[in-house]
């Protein structure tokens, strides 16, 4: 199914799985997948919202810790099914990729994935700090792809691909 993830994208959905079990939650939702996103690439975070304030980051993990179900902290292990919602923003991200000529589908597909899904807990928060999905598609079509499936080790840059 992730095939065409990049190597960070994959680590972002893995990270949203291990929020999702940490917060008891029975299925991995958009505020888990917002969750990884922070946790696994935090420049893509700060490159395209960057009208979110330093301390909005805790604000939003927060105010997401607040909503979230108070069941019984999961094992990492269990098997999480992803929330409608969540599914719907993996469709969005494939599409943006496409709409970008991308190749893989990255975490900033993710990111207009998780804002154009309207009804999910990510957009509502994000939409808070002004974040738009037409800013954000315009930004990020202006600035040049970097290849997601760098991984750097010791300074050097690897194609995880080839790894």
């Amino acid at each position: 199914m992730f095939e065409r993830y990049s190597e960070k994208a994959r680590r972002t959905i893995f990270f949203a799985r291990y929020e999702a079990s940490r917060l008891g939650g029975s299925e991995i939702g958009t505020e888990h997948i917002l969750l990884g996103l922070f946790r696994e690439d935090k420049a893509i975070v700060l490159r395209y919202l960057s009208s979110i304030p330093i301390g909005g980051f805790e604000e939003i993990r927060t105010k997401i810790e607040a909503i979230s179900t108070r069941n019984p902290k999961l094992p990492t292990s269990a098997d999480l099914p992803l929330s409608n919602e969540s599914k719907r923003v993996l469709a969005y991200a494939a599409e943006e990729a496409e709409r970008l000529a991308h190749p893989r589908i990255g975490n900033k597909h993710l990111l207009l994935g998780l804002l154009r899904e309207e009804r999910g807990c990510a957009a509502q928060l994000l939409r808070q700090y002004g974040a738009e999905v037409a800013t954000l598609r315009l930004e990020m079509a202006k600035s040049p792809s970097k290849d997601e499936d760098v991984v750097y080790i010791h300074g050097s840059g690897w194609d995880s691909r080839t790894l």
